[in-house]
């Protein structure tokens, strides 16, 4: 115990307090069980660490581990936690959850054992959290913790500090918050260095290779966090790989998913069930249009990389600005709207209750599309300002 506790104290004290980030979904610390999910390489860790930081330096007994740590390949969660409970401890942060065996049924005996313990836990964006024997469903609040907005890029990189808008609120009134953006930087001077290399916060390293650390990530992710996955067969991890890298060298990739099957070696619907791995460990992102029943086995319209910086890290020598930009725009308005194919456009996106139609281009596309469109917009990059219905792409990465 003695061991654990030293490890938590000075990995606390180590974690810079600078910036800390906010989850989408307005998290409750106080929640007595709370999960932060998501990539890997979006910091969740250096979130934990921040919030038991902050909390230990208010005087709280707080412990922070991870269950990747060899200490559990000899001790169990339940003893360690029992002894931090008895001895007033009352915050528990968990990190890489998902490397512990049986971890949902000892977080739900913690949750039932211990009323006054305030547990938070992470893990990969994989986790079935509501699929596991035992049901955490009435106990766990979670959340996802995706990479970077382009506004956090932004105050990251120690640019600018700028508020975040609501998507009602660009669509009305992108002129005024484009200008006041303007008054104190010049987005488009980043806007490009962020959809190369500034979605995952490892980019403030300054020594760290940031595409050689993603590509890393990627084939981490296929070849180790999958195999938490039923049914995932870790023999197809380098078709998987070959199956990122064909998609990333299209502009957008358009499945025919008898041919690709055929092309990698796989069948049709363990292909299927691997692109649904895929999009759940946030490698890509499949789309579909709104009126279609989605399924394990129903076939993507389309498929995106998860985001544009994966693009530069797995195949930049084919790199589609028009598939950077589509995926931009989907992967921003996809933490805070239900975002689709549409039939004449680039994307329907509904938002609270109401939908939205939006065609993705460069600032000299023209309005032919959506002429016809009731509630339709261009989403243009290279465009600082905008007019009407034409609104600068970069704005959309201050949804978050």
């Amino acid at each position: 115990m003695e061991e654990i506790l030293e490890k938590s104290f000075r990995t606390i004290q180590q974690v810079p307090l600078k910036i800390e980030r906010k989850v989408p979904g307005n998290l409750d610390w106080n929640w007595r069980l709370n999960a932060i999910v998501g990539a890997r390489g979006t910091g969740k860790t250096t979130l934990l660490k921040q919030r038991a930081k902050i909390l230990k330096d208010a005087g709280e007994e707080v412990l922070y581990i991870s269950l990747d740590d060899l200490y559990f390949t000899e001790n169990n969660l339940i003893d360690l936690v029992r002894t931090f409970e008895q001895s007033g401890g009352k915050f528990l942060f968990i990190d890489e959850v998902h490397k512990y065996p049986g971890w949902a049924r000892e977080l739900k005996n913690l949750y039932d054992s211990y009323p006054q313990l305030i547990v938070v836990f992470s893990g990969s964006s994989i986790l079935e959290i509501f699929r596991q024997e035992v049901d955490l469903s009435r106990r766990a609040l979670v959340y996802e913790l995706p990479g970077l907005s382009f506004r956090e890029y932004l105050a990251f990189g120690e640019y600018a500090t700028l508020p975040t808008f609501k998507l009602e609120d660009i669509l009305s009134s992108h002129r005024d918050l484009a200008a006041s953006i303007l008054s104190q930087i010049k987005p488009l001077q980043y806007f490009p260095l962020y959809l190369e290399r500034g979605y995952y916060p490892f980019f403030v390293e300054p020594y760290r290779d940031y595409q050689l650390t993603l590509t890393q990530v990627a084939h981490l992710v296929v070849e180790s966090d999958l195999q938490h996955m039923e049914g995932y067969d870790p023999s197809y991890s380098r078709k998987l790989l070959q199956l990122l890298r064909i998609i990333s060298g299209s502009s957008p990739f358009k499945p025919n998913i008898s041919k690709l099957g055929e092309r990698i070696g796989i069948s049709r619907k363990t292909l299927l069930n691997y692109l649904g791995y895929l999009e759940k460990a946030r490698l890509i992102s499949l789309m579909h249009l709104p009126e279609t029943s989605i399924s394990v086995l129903q076939k993507p319209e389309k498929v995106f990389l998860n985001n544009s910086n994966l693009y530069y890290a797995l195949n930049p020598q084919n790199i589609s600005i028009g598939s950077i930009r589509e995926t931009f725009f989907q992967n921003q308005l996809s933490v805070i709207a239900e975002v689709h194919l549409h039939r004449k456009t680039d994307f329907q996106v509904t938002y609270k209750e109401k939908s939205h139609v939006f065609e993705i281009g460069g600032r000299g596309k023209d309005s032919s599309q959506i002429k016809d469109i009731s509630q339709a917009f261009l989403a243009l990059d290279g465009l600082e300002i905008g007019n009407g219905n034409r609104i600068p792409l970069w704005l959309f990465g201050f949804l978050y």
